[in-house]
């Protein structure tokens, strides 16, 4: 019998589902973009995003973007893709994840397999501690090398050591991001319009690359 638990308004935890179930409601799904699922060994969490959270995301992935776009290095955008390991029983949809380092070796694929195929490099999460899973554990299981977390107080950068998550002050994915200049800019974000913001992060990029 499937379980559920009583959890935050905007989260609903059902305990006892099968694999197929999950993978059939992820498809399911695909027209209601705006949900995340996040599956481990038979429990399944499903989220109903809030608008702070898709600000948060979005703005930290902005920032990557500019980054790279500035370096001048290629990337591969995959949002809120579903990434599974069925052998693992474990899946789960970031808020944003990159492919950079690894560009290459999924550029052009429609279906990439995490057990042939790399992870992507860099994930996102916003509000992952309103989360009941180990979205840390199963991202560490899945083999992603960082992520940055952001619960609109802490940020954190967090790089994959020996199977778990080590804080770092600099991103080892995008070196020229610390986690103080991460959360300055997001600090602006409170005061200063998103395009601002943008060109801001995008001047500052520059003069880091016109010092080095």
């Amino acid at each position: 019998m499937n379980t559920a638990i009583a959890s935050p308004t905007n989260i609903t935890i059902l305990q006892g589902i099968h694999w197929d179930t999950y993978r059939n409601l992820v498809r399911d799904l695909e027209s209601q973009p705006g949900m995340r699922l996040t599956y481990d060994g038979g429990i399944l969490e499903i989220m109903m995003p809030l608008p702070p959270h898709e600000t948060f995301k979005k703005l930290l992935g902005r920032f990557a973007e500019v980054m790279t776009e500035e370096i001048g290095i290629e990337i591969r955008s995959l949002g809120s893709t579903t990434w599974t390991r069925e052998d693992l029983q474990k899946g789960l949809e970031p808020d944003e994840c990159y492919y950079i380092q690894n560009e290459l070796a999924v550029r052009g694929k429609d279906a990439i397999d995490l057990t042939i195929d790399p992870p992507p490099d860099l994930a996102i999460e916003v509000d992952s501690t309103n989360s009941s899973m180990n979205r840390m554990g199963i991202y560490a299981a899945l083999g992603v090398p960082e992520v940055w977390c952001f619960d609109r107080e802490i940020l954190t950068i967090s790089s994959l050591v020996n199977d778990d998550y080590q804080p770092l002050e600099m991103s080892l994915v995008l070196p020229m991001f610390s986690v103080g200049v991460l959360r300055s800019f997001l600090e602006l974000s409170l005061t200063m319009g998103e395009t601002s913001l943008i060109c801001h992060v995008r001047q500052w990029v520059r003069e880091q690359l016109a010092q080095s």
